[in-house]
This record gives C-alpha cells, structure tokens and sequence, in this order.
C-alpha cells in the first residue's frame, strides 16, 4: 500500500518573515537588479526633461527665432553698455578720490609748514647751537639782528633764543636794560640761539668775513657754534589775534 500523504498546511507568518528579509535584507543579486532599475529609471527621467527642454522652441517660425535671437542680441548689447557706464564711473570716483586725498595730503603738507614758520608746534631736526657769552663787552642790539638775518638767509627753517622766545618773522628786538627784549621777553646772556637747518650751511652763514661772529667779537663777546644731528625746539608762540581784519567769506 502507498505511504499515506501528509499535508502540510503552509505558514502564513513564515512567508510575510521571508518576503520582509527579502526586502530589508536584499541577496547581493537583488541589490545589483535594484541599482540597474534606479539607474534605468533616472534615465528615463533625464530624457524626457531634455525633450522638454530642446522642444521649448521646436514649434517656432523661422521668423520667430530671429526675433528671439535679435532680442538677446539687443539684452547682450545694453547689458555691456551698462557695464561700460558702471566701470567708467568706478574709474571717475577713483580718479576724484585720488585727487581728494592729494589734495588733502597737499592742504597738511602747507599746514605743516606755515605752523612751523610761525612758530605754533613744536620742531626737531640737525641744527646748530650758537652760545654768544659777553666777556669784554655788551652784545649790541644791530650784531643780534644781523645774527638772526644771516641764519635765516642760509636756510634756518626754526629758531629760538634762550629756550624762551620762538623767533619768527614778525619777533621785534629791543635794548633793554639787563640784556636784549626779544619778542615779548627780556632775555640776558649768555644767549644761546638754537637753529634747525643744514649744519654746514647754517655754519657758514656765521663765518664768512665781517659776518655775524666777527661782529659779536669785535663787541667783546665769545661765539661758539657746535653742530647736531638733532636739535629740540619746545617752546612755541601764541598766534595773534587780528584786531582789525576779517575773514571775507
């Protein structure tokens, strides 16, 4: 007799187990198959975008492309006009901003100098130191004056007398009893003149024949001149208030 047939009744739960490995844990051939069919589908959807794409002006007239050419043409054309007006007025401020910070530079540079000639900061630089000293006689008020003119004549930039009066232009000289009134100050010796300028100019310009040195000798006085590298001059004047003029705006 035949062996009786056992049936197997099949277990719902042991599929759904099986097909959920099978997703979640794919066989390296189930991997490869599921990459080819992303990769064939990415295709598929890049080709028909570029369809899209190339057919935006298949149903174009031949007329109607030259107006869409002719249009790009005249944008490309404004646009590069416009950059040629942007980098033309790059360069007009550029150019009126160096011209701004020359002007500027130039305006300090006067300022500079106008403060130093009248006196109003502060000065260092090479120079030369004349000690006068009174040994036999009085120094006379026309020897001193000469002794400033001939400095200023040989490129004295900055003066003063005694540390004390900040020579300028406009400084008056006086006799005074005691000594000389220079300026707003009665000065006695010995004067001590400190000069900034050329050393060996500045030097020359006190011992040429009948100069300044031989004048305050033949007064009865004693010159020494020692030249430096640099010279501090501290003391400064107050500028003068005009009592009569005006700014004309």
């Amino acid at each position: 007799m035949p062996d009786p047939i056992e049936r197997v009744t099949p277990d719902p739960t042991g599929g759904r187990q099986r097909l959920r490995r099978a997703f979640f844990r794919p066989s390296p051939g189930q991997a490869v198959v599921g990459a080819l069919l992303a990769a064939v589908g990415f295709s598929a959807v890049t080709q028909v975008r570029a369809n899209d794409l190339d057919n935006t002006y298949a149903g174009y007239r031949e007329q109607d492309l030259i107006d869409v050419l002719t249009g790009l043409a005249g944008a490309s054309q404004r646009a590069e006009a416009e950059l040629a007006r942007l980098e033309t007025t790059r360069e007009d401020l550029r150019s009126v901003t160096s011209r701004r910070e020359a002007a500027l530079a130039e305006a300090q540079q006067s300022l500079d100098t106008y403060s130093i000639l009248a006196g109003l900061v502060p000065v260092t630089g090479s120079g030369i130191r004349v000690t006068i000293s009174e040994t036999d006689g009085e120094v006379s008020l026309e020897s001193m004056i000469d002794t400033v003119q001939e400095l200023r004549n040989a490129g004295a930039e900055a003066m003063s007398v005694n540390g004390e009066v900040r020579v300028i232009a406009q400084t008056s000289f006086e006799d005074a009893v005691g000594g000389l009134q220079i300026g707003d100050q009665l000065l006695a010796p010995p004067y001590v003149i400190d000069v900034i300028g050329d050393p060996t100019t500045l030097r020359s310009g006190m011992n040429f024949l009948r100069g300044p040195v031989d004048q305050l000798v033949d007064d009865g006085a004693a010159v020494e001149i020692a030249e430096y590298s640099s010279l501090d001059i501290e003391v400064v004047r107050n500028p003068d208030r005009p009592e009569f003029a005006e700014s004309d705006e």
